[in-house]
Formats: C-alpha cells, sequence, structure tokens
C-alpha cells in the first residue's frame, strides 16, 4: 500500500525550541503503531520559504514564537492559500485532508478566518494550566477521555478571544476548551481549542509537550535561569511540580495528537487501520 504522507510545518522560524523535538517523537509512535506505512517530511516555513502542496495526507502545523499578528512576512500569505486550499479539498473532495494546528498556527487561522479577536495578553501566559471543556469538547473524539479540567503547556504572548458567534455558525466552528475562569479578573477567557471542521482540529496550547523530555529540559541549569530570570523562581517550582506529577500533562500529550494521528490514519486506510486509541 502507498504511504500515508505527513507534512510537518515548522513555525518556529529556526528558534530553539521543544515543539519539533515533542512533534517529531509522536509522529515516530504513530508510525510504529499504524498498519500502514507512514512518512513524513518536515517544512521550514518562516525561516525558510518551504510549504508542501497538496499531495499530503496530514499536516501538523507547529507552534512559534513573535506576533500572529497581521504582517508582510513573504510566508505568510502563501500559509494562508495553503489552508483555504486544503479547505476547499475538503469541501469538494471524497478523500479529505486531516491539519492539526498548534498555538502559533492556531491564532494565525483563526485570525485569518474571522473565528474571533485576536490581540497581544496584558503579560505571558506560561506554565502548566488547567484547560476547560465545554459541552462540545466533552463529546469531541480527542478530549473525550480527558477529565474536566484537564492540563497542558501553554506558552504565548497572544490570545484569541470574544469569538465571532456568527462566523462559528457560518463555518461550523465549535468551540471545545477554554482558558481557567479566573472571576477576580475582569478578562476574557481565551478560546483554548476548536475544532474547525470535522479533519481540522487546533489548540492555542500544546498538546504535544512530553512529561519526561520537558522536564529533563526544565532541570538544566541554563533553562532553570532563564525562566527564574522571565517568571520567577515560585513560577520555575510550580512548573517542575506538575511535570513530575505523572497525571498532569502525560495523559495530554498520550490523547490528543495521538487520537488525531490514529483516526486520521483510520479515515484513509478505513480496510486495514484499527480503531483509534481510547486512552
Amino acid at each position: 500500500m502507498k504511504p500515508l504522507q505527513i507534512a510537518i510545518l515548522d513555525m518556529y522560524d529556526n528558534f530553539p525550541n521543544e515543539g519539533m523535538r515533542c512533534i517529531r517523537q509522536l509522529v515516530h509512535q504513530a508510525q510504529q503503531a499504524s498498519p500502514v506505512p507512514l512518512t513524513y517530511q518536515v517544512f521550514n516555513v518562516r525561516a525558510n520559504g518551504e510549504l508542501p502542496g497538496l499531495d499530503y495526507d496530514i499536516y501538523i502545523s507547529s507552534g512559534g514564537p513573535g506576533s500572529p499578528l497581521p504582517s508582510t512576512e513573504p510566508w505568510e500569505q502563501p500559509y494562508f492559500a495553503l489552508m483555504d486550499a486544503l479547505l476547499a479539498w475538503n469541501r469538494t473532495q471524497e478523500r479529505k485532508k486531516y491539519v492539526f494546528l498548534i498555538c502559533h498556527s492556531f491564532q494565525l487561522v483563526s485570525r485569518h478566518l474571522g473565528i474571533g479577536t485576536l490581540s497581544k495578553r496584558k503579560s505571558t501566559s506560561f506554565g502548566i494550566f488547567p484547560m476547560h471543556m465545554t459541552d462540545a469538547g466533552q463529546t469531541d473524539p480527542l478530549l473525550r477521555t480527558l477529565p474536566d479540567p484537564f492540563y497542558a503547556v501553554d506558552s504565548r504572548d497572544y490570545q484569541l478571544t470574544q469569538p465571532n458567534a456568527e462566523r462559528l455558525a457560518e463555518l461550523g466552528v465549535e468551540v471545545l476548551v477554554l482558558e481557567k475562569d479566573r472571576p477576580h479578573v475582569p478578562l476574557e477567557r481565551a478560546l483554548m481549542a476548536l475544532r474547525f471542521t470535522e479533519e481540522i482540529f487546533g489548540t492555542q496550547f500544546h498538546p504535544e509537550a512530553d512529561r519526561e523530555g520537558m522536564l529533563r529540559h526544565f532541570r538544566t541549569e541554563e533553562k532553570r535561569q532563564q525562566v527564574i530570570e522571565a517568571h520567577g523562581e515560585a513560577k520555575y517550582h510550580d512548573m517542575v511540580r506538575l511535570l513530575e506529577d505523572p497525571e498532569a500533562i502525560a495523559r495530554t500529550e498520550a490523547a490528543i495528537l495521538p487520537r488525531f494521528l490514529a483516526q486520521a490514519v483510520a479515515a484513509l486506510a478505513p480496510a486495514v487501520a484499527p480503531l483509534a486509541p481510547t486512552r
């Protein structure tokens, strides 16, 4: 059987990160578990202007640094053209394309589609935080086995808030997850996960983050000093405490992106693919 092809869109602009390592790790795990061959290729979108065509089956677009607000960067319009082409393909073709959008990519596509208001936060959101599901989120195939709330890594200077109800209804987008409620803070709750379509899913948090790898990373002296200087010692110790907890982000990492990949494989190769994992 012809391999299913995965395009990984690296949106980190050559900025040092853990996200790409985590995405590759989950794709490698999917390759080992898949009943059909899976291949992947990485495209360095922002630094090199690399973008895939429509000849891939599954697309994973990463997080990244910097502003998701409108810019004149040469990669931006081609990136949006690809997303528009994927949406158009799925409206007209029987064999669908599957897309997963993480943080920066989620913000970009949400802005492009007019989902809500994208703005700079008053302060950086950095840490491991509870994520609260809506009614739709509690029954979504990628989220339904997670507790409510569940924990995830959040690292962003921008936020998507104030959903445009008319646009959501027009596009059929479902709001699945909201950031934690802060009754003492008069601010909008950010939209943390959306199901754009049956085949396109996105999160404003980092579901790919792995507990063991990130714990090793945060325990290095260099990273420890970086976090303390930027966010304070209390934030550092809170991050390490939650990374040490096997019931925190490990459940999120094991559920969302692995299940997305398994369900995409099951849909694209139904004759041989097993049921998606349920953990």
